[in-house]
């Protein structure tokens, strides 16, 4: 595993860096493999991320015909709902650039979480074929509490080893979410964590220097086996670093 970590001096600063490793990585799957499939993921930075590749100055430079887009997890929510990680990610990016509808596979958060889950793993199973799917680029945020994706502490979505995507009763919530697996995630060629705000500069240090994966701080088991790991975050989050 390679690890970078990339220090921008202000948020709008580190949106711009995470549209343009971005768009690198993307053009750079598709000269190689013809496609480029990614993961993206909730939250607001990511979300200003996605606003920005949509407009007129970064659109142009994606080939977005060979643009494949997945969802890291999703709340159980129907797609139209404020909270689904589906609507921001329309709003702020399909709705306004050229993605064929059949390049975008979202997580059905409105039907039963576990065969959503089993829908999903079929899906990407149809994609990828049997082995282990492969994802170009894998976007994550970071909470509070060390969670990533749909992966929060005290759940047992951190010992699961043979499925891709799974539903998981998030206590905290008091609701049940879907997530790509660890062993999806920690598959990708590129993870990439996105993370701004004073809010998050206590559990940063905790997880990028820990050695150890610890179950209270389930982003420290994002360790990509044969792939690189990259924390862009802005001088806020990165203050006690």
């Amino acid at each position: 595993m390679n690890r970078g970590i990339h220090i921008s001096d202000s948020k709008p600063e580190l949106v711009k860096a995470a549209a343009e490793k971005m768009i690198d990585v993307i053009a750079a799957a598709i000269k190689e493999r013809g496609r480029c499939a990614l993961a993206l993921a909730g939250g607001s930075t990511p979300r200003d991320v996605y606003a920005l590749l949509a407009t007129e100055k970064y659109r142009s430079r994606v080939d977005w015909a060979d643009v494949f887009l997945f969802w890291g997890d999703e709340r159980c929510v129907p797609p139209d709902h404020p909270d689904s990680n589906f609507r921001m990610v329309n709003e702020s990016l399909l709705a306004n650039v050229s993605i064929p509808p059949a390049n975008v596979f979202r997580m059905r958060g409105e039907i039963d979480p576990a065969k959503a889950a089993s829908e999903y793993e079929k899906q990407l199973e149809n994609f990828f074929g049997e082995k282990i799917p492969q994802f170009d680029l894998i976007l994550l945020g970071l909470g509070e509490d060390g969670h990533t994706a749909s992966l929060f502490p005290g759940t047992n979505a951190l010992d699961e080893t043979q499925r891709w995507a799974i539903s998981v009763f998030v206590p905290k919530f008091n609701s049940y979410r879907m997530t790509l697996t660890l062993r999806v995630i920690n598959n990708a060629r590129h993870v990439v964590f996105i993370v701004s705000g004073r809010s998050k500069s206590k559990i940063i240090p905790r997880v990028i220097n820990s050695e150890e994966q610890i179950k209270e701080l389930p982003a420290t088991f994002v360790r990509p086996l044969n792939g690189e790991l990259d924390w862009m975050l802005d001088a806020e989050a990165a203050s006690l670093l």
